[in-house]
């Protein structure tokens, strides 16, 4: 036989060989490359604690459980979207799945900015794990959305109801002007009216540069027996300090509201001014169980010992979301299954049990009422009441 044809026919069976054993080789050996997750956060600008936190739980859990699940490694993309811009929150979006190829969308530090995402996971069949984002509708903004941290309502409706069992029946409800806000003071006049409550005033602060000094005087002219205050993650210093300065405190009114203005990431910052507050929220960093207490001295010791607050367990249980649809889906599946998989997820996180309703791909878990307590010098939020699997009521 010439040469030519004895070295086409050895190369012919290497192939048909090699063709052989890939078929018989389980599915996911086709899929050994890694499986990208672009995560996509406020790094910058007024949100960027938001970012960092969610940022540095994701990579705490890839570290305490390894960076491969069935048999793919996971790549992790960071981006950082600013927090102010819902286009440049889709442009990454955009660019992530087109170019980067990615298998997860992942983030998502506010509602405007999940919205602008939505039509890109829609459109391109990508899973979409909201981790911070928590208007109620965010979820039926795509068939690919799976949340894996809070709803406003979910953690408002609590407070408003404890507040009127408490003796507590006038208010000054004061919200930041954007869409959580706008849901959250909707969420608490609903629960309190209907426990006796009144309202005496309803004000909106704006959601940039706020100056929240001539809004916390109308609530002091007001003569409340206590203020109930949303703003977004980041900006509870602020407020908190000026309640104290402007004499609220001393006034006797009392300051109620959701977890957002006691940031366990801020409360160093606030100091004092936070004593007594009571709050409602999903996650305290003082949260009495075997896994959190792992979870908050793994996180402070992998980050210079800043304490995790809220939005880090909504990245971190995001991560859990991604890494269990992954095993259950054995490492290889379209969007549209991975999404399946995650309906109906349950598991015990450091925020307590949890898990994702099968119907609205939303989460349900504990929602705890706190009051911030110094413990062996320092500011804790302190649960001392809670509310069993809560789903969002909005």
């Amino acid at each position: 036989m010439h040469a030519s044809k004895r070295t086409s026919r050895r190369n012919f069976l290497k192939v048909a060989s090699a063709t052989a054993v890939a078929a018989a080789l389980p599915r996911t050996s086709f899929a050994a490359d890694a499986v990208r997750v672009a995560l996509i956060l406020p790094l910058t600008g007024p949100f960027a604690s938001t970012g960092r936190q969610i940022e540095a739980a994701v990579r705490l859990y890839m570290a305490r459980n390894g960076d491969s699940v069935a048999g793919r490694k996971i790549e992790l993309l960071v981006k950082d979207d600013g927090g102010l811009a819902p286009e440049t929150t889709k442009r990454l979006a955009q660019e992530s799945v087109a170019r980067d190829k990615v298998t997860f969308l992942a983030g998502f530090g506010l509602t405007p900015l999940a919205f602008a995402a939505a039509p890109v996971a829609t459109e391109s069949k990508t899973p979409m794990i909201v981790m911070g984002a928590a208007t109620s509708v965010v979820p039926q903004r795509s068939p690919f959305i799976v949340r894996a941290g809070f709803t406003v309502p979910q953690i408002t409706a609590p407070i408003a109801q404890w507040a009127t069992k408490n003796g507590i029946k006038r208010v000054v409800s004061s919200v930041t002007d954007y869409a959580p806000g706008l849901e959250c003071e909707r969420t608490f006049i609903r629960f309190f009216t209907e426990g006796g409550g009144t309202i005496v005033e309803s004000i909106r602060t704006p959601l940039q540069n706020p100056d929240y000094a001539p809004f916390l005087q109308r609530i002091k002219d007001a003569k409340p027996e206590a203020a109930f205050i949303f703003v977004p993650s980041g900006q509870g210093a602020a407020i908190m300090k000026q309640f104290q300065d402007r004499g609220l405190k001393d006034a006797g009114i009392k300051l109620i509201g959701t977890g957002d203005i006691l940031d366990d990431d801020l409360l160093e910052a606030i100091g004092p001014p936070a004593l007594g507050a009571i709050t409602s929220h999903h996650y305290s960093a003082a949260h009495d169980s075997p896994e959190n207490r792992a979870y908050v001295e793994a996180f402070m010791k992998a980050n210079e010992g800043k304490r995790p607050n809220f939005m880090s367990v909504n990245g971190y249980d995001g991560m859990h979301v991604i890494y269990e649809t992954l095993r259950k889906t054995g490492g290889n599946a379209t969007g549209g299954e991975l999404v399946e998989a995650a309906k109906g997820l349950a598991w015990v996180s450091p925020r307590g049990p949890m898990s994702i309703d099968r119907e609205t791909r939303d989460v349900v878990q504990n929602i705890y009422i706190r009051r911030c307590e110094m413990k062996d010098g320092k500011l804790w939020n302190v649960e001392f009441d809670k509310v069993e699997n809560v789903k969002d009521p909005g």
